[in-house]
């Protein structure tokens, strides 16, 4: 639900004189907890969507953390999600964020008790989390990071790695699209795997995760993809040289990170960057050789990504197997951004 009650000067940013409207998206994924606050980077807001971010959280929450054996949400989970939650709740608090949307993916969608937790949040924080279909965490995903995509690509093949799912999207830039499309592509097919980081690990031994089950893991989900792959011919047009990579990936972005050899994570150095394709699959083997431990100790894991790194690096690698494209762009960008994107549009519009 979009939230704009609060309509005080304070809501509004000074730029050039002129108030400037606020917004802000929360993702609470399977596995993460964000929330993005933005005005335009651009005001009056034209066809181009850019955003200038004032605030920012995220938090790796694990809300999903044993869904997949129980169906449901469990207490320290609820109890760890909540707390980011209330940390966001006093961002837009402290803002007076006047347009709104917060939004919950894969986990809220397969618990059992999902609506039980929402309403505690509810009850607890005052924001309102509506649960969205796969098909519009995909299209949300899509929109924001759409700006990477290069104009001489006639066809994109687009994938976020999330806890829970992942999901495809198969794109044909459309330049004769009108501009309340808001890009100027548009989307053939898509498809919605529920299978994450999270919950494949959990299946193919949980935080014990191991190299073992990983050619097994690989083998599985190419099978799992070629029907998308034949309906929609996308290896015929991968071959012709004219499909870009890119991915909205926590996992890629981590491998990214592993491949420039970065001390610690900098959003700066891997957000719309293209890599060889060969060179974050290396990186993904590196991880695969590492110790349990040494995954821990990396600054750009962590010990809270160190558990579903492998799994993730499976997924990509099947994507590679399947789709052997020679570079992929990287974002660090998605959901958050494209909510964000499809606020202002709404609020151009007049709609809100």
């Amino acid at each position: 639900m979009r939230h704009d009650t609060i309509r005080q000067p304070a809501d509004m940013e000074q730029h050039q004189g002129k108030n400037v409207p606020v917004f802000a998206a929360l993702d609470l994924g399977t596995n993460n907890c964000r929330l993005l606050i933005a005005r335009p980077s651009v005001y009056p807001i034209g066809v181009e969507y850019g955003i200038k971010v004032i605030d920012s959280f995220s938090r790796i929450v694990r809300l999903g953390e044993g869904l997949s054996a129980s169906n449901r949400l469990l207490p320290d989970a609820m109890h760890r999600t909540l707390a980011a939650l209330k940390t966001c709740q006093k961002k837009v608090e402290r803002l007076q964020v006047p347009f709104a949307r917060y939004v919950a993916t894969e986990a809220c969608r397969q618990a059992d008790n999902s609506e039980e937790f929402l309403a505690l949040v509810k009850n607890e924080t005052g924001l309102e989390i509506e649960t969205i279909s796969n098909e519009e965490e995909a299209k949300l995903a899509f929109l924001g990071c759409s700006s990477l995509l290069l104009p001489q690509s006639e066809h994109a093949l687009v994938f976020d790695i999330g806890g829970g799912s992942t999901e495809f999207l198969w794109v044909k830039r459309d330049n004769m699209a009108p501009p309340e499309l808001l890009c100027d592509h548009r989307i053939i097919d898509w498809l919605s795997l529920n299978q994450g980081v999270m919950n494949l690990s959990e299946k193919f031994g949980g935080t014990a995760f191991s190299e073992m089950y990983f050619d097994e893991l690989v083998g599985h989900l190419v099978k799992t993809l070629r029907a998308f792959d034949r309906k929609n011919k996308i290896s015929e047009a991968a071959a012709a040289g004219c499909v870009q990579l890119l991915s909205t990936s926590g996992t890629l972005t981590t491998l990214a990170a592993i491949h420039l050899g970065l001390p610690h994570y900098e959003r700066s150095r891997v957000d719309g960057i293209s890599f060889e394709l060969d060179d974050l699959r290396d990186a993904a083997q590196s991880i695969l050789a590492m110790r349990p431990s040494e995954r821990s100790a990396n600054a750009c894991i962590g010990p809270e990504r160190s558990d579903y790194i492998v799994s993730g690096c499976a997924i990509f690698e099947a994507i590679c197997t399947l789709w052997p494209i020679a570079k992929i762009t990287v974002a660090d960008r998605g959901v958050r951004e494209g909510v964000i994107i499809s606020l202002m549009h709404e609020y151009m519009r007049g709609t809100m």
